[in-house]
């Protein structure tokens, strides 16, 4: 199992804690939520608790907990920016089978 950050979305977290000033990483987790079943949820991993797994890319850390892990097995995950104004982290995630149409959820 595994979830990868591309060289784009690891500079853009290492900035990001360095700004922060401290933080082991970035956690990605899912939750129940919209119309089709799931959202991920993006926040800085201050710590690893027992069930987490953690992995390394471009020296940044991702950690997922066990419960979300089999729903992102595989994910990749990129940081773009589509235009001045937007940017964000972009999932590639082989598990999902259906997204709703405003792209905030979806099912595995």
């Amino acid at each position: 199992m595994s979830v990868t950050l591309t060289d784009a979305a690891a500079k853009h977290v290492a900035n990001m804690l360095e700004k922060r000033g401290d933080g082991l990483g970035l956690r990605l987790a899912i939750k129940k939520s919209g119309c089709s079943g799931f959202a991920y949820v993006v926040d800085y991993a201050d710590e690893i608790h027992d069930d987490d797994q953690v992995f390394e890319n471009h020296g940044v850390k991702v950690i997922v907990d066990n419960t979300s892990l089999p729903h992102l097995d595989g994910t990749e995950i990129d940081f773009g920016q589509s235009n001045l104004l937007n940017s964000g982290f972009e999932f590639r995630n082989p598990n999902v089978k259906d997204a709703c149409g405003c792209g905030e959820s979806f099912t595995t």
